[in-house]
């Protein structure tokens, strides 16, 4: 007995090499038909002897191509005979609503690795080598289906031997969009700082390292965007580097040759060697291994840290360049401080030229700008801190639908966008912080290209409540037709933690960051809420305190310093025998305190994160940043883990008050206590507030599950002692997997939240 039946594949599977898979498995069965890429997925066409076809349809889910992600398997049964002669893979259609998931852009596979450095193979040395298992994705796709004619490879026409690859369905390279060699292919070449080539191919390569061993900086073209490379060891390279880009202190990334490389410098665990290892190639925030050339907290790649950012080579360029190079390099953005990052050749070439020495440049048009994406191990889980190349734009399923198509605009710094459509999220990759006209820009071109390739008209637009944030701006320029929905910060990271952990109910939500607009017009960063998607009750928050000089206090940690101080102990305070009080300029608090008194630009906040950079300055860590988050980061790296004791909240009263453990610090600052031992104290302090508070929640509302959330909990010593004192009371706890703690996750909550409440609404519930 014969069937046809029709099977339509939705998630991650085109360009991944599943059209030939699927080739395999029917030929295996010899069963006739097709299978095609169309706007919803990929198409099959399938008809043969009943049994062969179930197990062919069984068969589909047990051995995909490894970069694949099946999201559903749908069929038709009962169709009339089409007496298809064989089994084929038909041209794709592009007829319908566009419905397809985009593959993240992949390191180079072991495969295309053994070619790269096979002298008898015609890609022997070719640095834009690549297969339908590996190479750029997201990056060149300008529209879908995923086909050549929509991307930027277009611009190659295939030599014979690659046209040939690319047409047999029993080879690696079958519709391997970016096939191409040293004969058709994009090319390499070298520059000077003004644009004028000098060497171009495997010469291009020799002098580059050359020149990088001689302390030059070189802008180099990647996948995703420029990187600006010079020897990690080199101290004055470092440091001219960091001179020309603007960036004082800010940790730079680095790539080295190898794991073995890696761990001359820093401790890898088989986690994190793991994590080294992925097809998606992060940065991975690593400790520093004693004795190594990068072990000093003083070196220049790092300074004031004691982990590193280390990757692994991605893209065959970057296995050339480090060959038998024996030390890593820096691997840093191509852009100036706060500037997106370079992606395009003459941009480059005019915003780099005063930083670079020279351009290793190719002829690839890069379509969309993928910064690297930066995680770091908290025991066997992943945290991921910048979501960009290799996870973008992955989508996320989410553990309800979507009734209505939402655009999600994110938040100021950070900044993503998320579009929805189902039960799925589109999240962007990292656009960075929206404070000049060319990362709106970007801002900008991504959520068009976002709509563009996934096919969404977004009916419902969410925001943060800020009003001068520039991405609510945006959100309000947009057209009256468009529902605007005003989602506050902190509720986004919760209800955006509770959907990354597919939860669903009420939990106690722990929201602590930087700052966030408050629906009382402060700025909140302390919060602890009853939560659920729609709706956050704060039950209580950390006390309000003055930020004198608005933004300035968050560059000058010892302004939230002296407000703490003198609220703690008074104005007697400053005469103690403190090295903080030494340091203080008497002229610019008395300024700074009429300022606090008058309300005079001094924005009240609840904030955590200034709280840390109080006690920090106070404790001689950090009186002024350089970038963000710089004095609370060191002062992580200064505790002692060790330490077991802790300074005490006030939360006798409806609001947490710091004073206290500022009175304490004061006391151990008197009595020459170590910092490391402060700095593991108040840790301890913020990990005992956040589990007694939630004790205290769970005996009102009877509440056991616990979201974490916010900025300050990518500080892995305070989110591992919390846990640890929560889960060992009974608590469940939810932490961020798929998405940032961090303000780069507040577009997804943005959207759940903005989703929950058209739900309630068509139910009646708001």
């Amino acid at each position: 007995m014969t069937t046809r039946v029709q099977i339509l594949v939705r998630g991650v599977v085109q360009g991944v090499g599943f059209r030939p898979y699927i080739f395999s498995l029917a030929r295996r069965r010899a069963l006739r038909g097709q299978v095609v890429n169309n706007a919803a997925g990929v198409l099959i066409d399938v008809e043969g002897e009943t049994t062969a076809v179930e197990q062919f349809i069984n068969e589909i889910e047990l051995g995909p191509p490894p970069l694949s992600r099946i999201e559903s398997v749908e069929r038709r049964d009962n169709l009339a005979p089409a007496d298809y002669p064989e089994f084929r893979i038909a041209e794709s259609e592009s007829a319908g609503r566009k419905s397809v998931h985009i593959a993240a852009d992949i390191g180079v596979c072991a495969d295309c690795l053994r070619e790269l450095f096979d002298s008898r193979d015609r890609r022997y040395r070719y640095p834009f080598i690549n297969c339908v298992n590996c190479g750029p994705r997201f990056t060149i796709i300008e529209d879908v289906p995923y086909d050549r004619a929509k991307t930027t490879m277009r611009e190659f026409v295939m030599c014979n031997e690659c046209r040939a690859e690319y047409e047999n369905p029993f080879d690696r390279r079958f519709h391997a969009e970016p096939t191409a060699c040293a004969v058709c292919g994009p090319w390499l070449y070298l520059t000077d700082g003004n644009g004028r080539e000098l060497e171009t191919g495997d010469g291009a390569i020799t002098r580059s390292r050359r020149l990088l061993l001689n302390g030059k900086i070189l802008a180099v073209k990647g996948v995703g965007g420029f990187h600006l490379a010079c020897d990690a060891t080199n101290a004055e390279a470092v440091g001219r580097l960091r001179r020309k880009k603007y960036r004082e202190d800010k940790p730079f990334a680095l790539m080295a040759g190898s794991i073995e490389a890696i761990e001359e410098h820093c401790s890898v665990s088989t986690f994190e060697r793991d994590l080294l290892l992925s097809e998606r190639r992060p940065v991975v925030l690593l400790a520093r291994r004693p004795g190594s050339s990068l072990s000093s907290r003083s070196s220049a790649v790092a300074p004031g840290l004691n982990s590193l950012g280390f990757m692994l080579p991605y893209a065959p360029l970057h296995y050339l360049l480090l060959e038998n190079l024996d030390r890593p390099l820096v691997m840093t953005s191509g852009n100036v401080s706060d500037e997106p990052i370079c992606h395009e050749d003459r941009d480059a070439l005019e915003r780099l030229s005063k930083i670079a020495d020279h351009f290793l440049l190719h002829d690839r048009r890069i379509h969309v700008r993928a910064d690297d994406s930066v995680v770091c191990a908290r025991g066997n889980k992943e945290l991921i801190l910048r979501r960009a190349r290799g996870y973008a734009p992955h989508a996320l399923k989410t553990p309800f639908k979507f009734e209505r198509e939402i655009l999600a605009c994110g938040a100021e710094l950070k900044n993503t966008f998320c579009l929805t459509r189902r039960d799925h999220a589109f999240i962007s990759h990292h656009i960075g912080d929206l404070e000049n006209l060319e990362t709106l820009r970007s801002f900008e071109r991504g959520i068009e290209h976002f709509k563009r390739l996934f096919n969404l008209r977004p009916e419902i637009i969410a925001h943060d409540l800020h009003p001068e944030y520039i991405s609510t701006k945006y959100a309000m320029a947009l057209g009256d037709e468009m529902v605007k929905v005003g989602v506050q910060h902190h509720h986004a990271h919760i209800a955006g933690c509770m959907a990354d952990n597919g939860v669903d109910g009420q939990v106690i939500g722990v929201a602590m960051d930087g700052l966030g607009y408050g629906t009382d017009g402060r700025l909140w960063g302390c919060e602890f809420f009853v939560a659920e998607y729609a709706r956050a009750e704060r039950v209580t928050h950390l006390e309000y305190a003055p930020m004198p000089g608005g933004a300035k206090a968050i560059r000058e940690p010892w302004r939230m310093a002296a407000i703490h101080l003198q609220r703690a102990l008074g104005d007697e305070a400053f005469d103690l025998n403190l090295d903080f009080v030494k340091r203080m300029d008497r002229r610019a608090y008395a300024t700074l305190r009429r300022m606090a008194e008058r309300g005079v630009n001094s924005p009240e906040t609840s904030s955590m994160g200034r709280l840390f950079d109080a006690v920090a300055s106070l404790a001689g860590v950090r009186d002024v940043a350089r970038y963000e988050g710089q004095a609370a980061i060191e002062f992580e790296m200064a505790a002692d883990p060790s330490q077991k004791s802790g300074y005490e909240f006030d939360c006798s009263g409806k609001i947490i008050k710091p004073s206290p453990v500022i009175r304490g610090v004061v006391a151990d600052l008197l009595r020459h206590v170590p910092t490391p031992v402060i700095a593991a104290k108040f840790h301890n302090a913020v990990a005992s507030l956040i589990f007694q508070t939630a004790r205290r929640i769970r005996a009102e509302r009877g509440l056991h599950r616990v979201a974490l959330s916010g900025g300050v909990f990518q500080n892995r010593l305070l989110l591992n002692r919390a846990m640890r004192l929560l889960k060992a009371d009974g608590f469940e706890v939810l932490t961020h997997g798929r998405v940032p703690p961090n303000d780069g996750g507040v577009s997804f909550g943005q959207a759940v939240v903005a989703g929950a409440l058209t739900r309630a609404d068509r139910a009646g519930g708001v």
